[in-house]
């Protein structure tokens, strides 16, 4: 694992919690050095500040994606707006944690994040091909086309969509969603869910067609067409 923090206190109290966890960790404290160490070893996983002094996080993720790298990007960041957190997604990330955070949910996050980079068992894939309306899903692949516009998709819209798509019809609550996709219910105020849904609406609908994803007050979420 590759964990890059520019504050100190921080940096080096998440490097003797995660080591304790039982993950082999490289602590660097800026974007130039995440960026060395990640072409130099290879992290199963990076833990990313979004704000560190010259290279930041988020250019960080970019370079990254750029050049192809898919490892799993889990950010940390103070900044906790909705557009701050679309930034991330922009950037590639495929989930974040606000600070201050509590350790035991970035724990989770790096569990969930690892488990859908495991290699499945070749007996339960499923290679199937999986339709919903116009939005074909190839879970093997992990492509997906909305009619034949290919979507560009993280690896957790990848996830959401496709647990979507497997559902369609059928409305999912927000416990199931959270279950199913980061393996913990961060509770009723957390705002991840609605965040991945509203950015994977903007890469999945069309604005001169109709909506595939749709929102259930109370409840959770369901794909169907309008």
């Amino acid at each position: 694992m590759l964990l890059a923090e520019d504050d100190r206190a921080i940096r080096h109290a998440l490097e003797r919690a995660l080591t304790l966890e039982g993950y082999t960790v490289t602590a660097v404290a800026d974007g130039v050095e995440a960026l060395a160490a990640a072409h130099r070893e290879r992290p199963d996983i990076l833990v990313l500040d979004v704000m560190m002094p010259g290279i930041d996080g988020l250019q960080v993720c970019r370079v990254l994606r750029a050049e192809g790298d898919r490892t799993p990007i889990l950010m940390l960041t103070a900044l906790v707006e909705t557009p701050d957190r679309i930034a991330g997604l922009d950037a590639g990330a495929d989930d974040y944690v606000a600070k201050p955070f509590d350790v035991e949910e970035v724990f989770a996050r790096l569990r969930a994040l690892l488990r859908r980079t495991s290699p499945e068992d070749p007996e339960a894939a499923d290679s199937h091909q999986i339709t919903a309306a116009d939005l074909r899903i190839d879970p093997a692949a992990r492509r997906a086309w909305r009619g034949t516009r290919e979507l560009e998709l993280t690896r957790t819209e990848f996830d959401l969509l496709e647990l979507l798509a497997r559902n369609s019809g059928i409305v999912l609550d927000h416990t199931t969603i959270y279950d199913r996709i980061w393996g913990y219910d961060f509770g009723p105020g957390s705002k991840n869910l609605a965040v991945y849904v509203g950015y994977l609406r903007r890469k999945v609908d069309d604005p001169e067609g109709p909506s595939l994803i749709h929102t259930v007050r109370g409840v959770g979420y369901v794909l169907r067409e309008a």
